[in-house]
């Protein structure tokens, strides 16, 4: 028997679901944002925390009162505007280029077409963009235009790795549509903020408190060190 055949690993994604629930409870998404200011705000999070990116989403808010004028403007004020979430040369010219791109295509800055299409669609047409990875395309369609979709952030690809929830070797970006065949659509925006905040409150990528875990029956990385342990006793 294989354990990480689907039915199983569907079972075990169900009892990650139900402990963290227990746990946690229903976790909150911070204020649901018009697609595109999701999009941006999104662009802004890519390497930086969620303080820094806040700090920057609402300086440029505040400089610029829409999009277009944001689109317009020179690109340093922009990349002064959005400096305290890091890279801000490479995010600047990005966003320019994003609403750009939506303007050309679309005749006006807007995304909320993107809810009456398929999600496999909408999120295609999202990559498209420099700086639009799976991850970004995925939170912008659950979050925002309630398309259900699972992003993988950097924790979720660590405890899913650990959890045995995907194979060792399948890349962040594979994970995303191996993942979301795990969980149930319904609980996708849950599961998703739940598992972020077990890892970075309790499976860390250095010193994961595995003792405090709700998950450690579930969990072969918890299983291997508790063998370890034996070994070493």
């Amino acid at each position: 028997m294989n354990h990480h055949d689907l039915p199983t690993l569907r079972e075990k994604a169900r009892q990650v679901h139900q402990r963290l629930l227990d746990f946690y409870g229903i976790p909150q998404w911070r204020q649901p944002l018009p697609a595109l200011d999701e999009l941006v705000s999104t662009i802004l999070s890519q390497n930086t925390n969620d303080t820094n990116r806040d700090v920057a989403f609402n300086r440029l808010r505040e400089r610029f009162p829409t999009w277009e004028i944001v689109r317009d403007a020179p690109v340093n004020d922009v990349i002064e505007a959005i400096r305290p979430a890091g890279l801000a040369n490479q995010k600047g010219p990005r966003i320019q280029q994003v609403l750009t791109q939506i303007t050309q295509e679309r005749g006006t800055l807007d995304l909320a077409f993107l809810a009456e299409m398929k999600a496999d669609d909408a999120s295609a047409w999202l990559l498209r963009f420099r700086g639009v990875g799976p991850k970004t395309a995925a939170i912008v369609l659950q979050f925002s235009l309630g398309i259900p979709a699972f992003p993988v952030d950097t924790h979720i690809y660590r405890v899913s790795g650990r959890l045995g929830l995907r194979p060792e070797k399948m890349t962040a970006d594979q994970a995303h549509s191996h993942l979301a065949s795990l969980f149930e659509p319904a609980d996708y925006g849950p599961d998703h903020l739940n598992i972020i905040r077990l890892g970075r409150e309790i499976c860390l990528a250095r010193k994961p408190n595995c003792p405090g875990c709700p998950l450690k029956e579930l969990c072969d990385y918890w299983r291997e060190r508790a063998q370890d342990d034996r070994r070493m006793q």
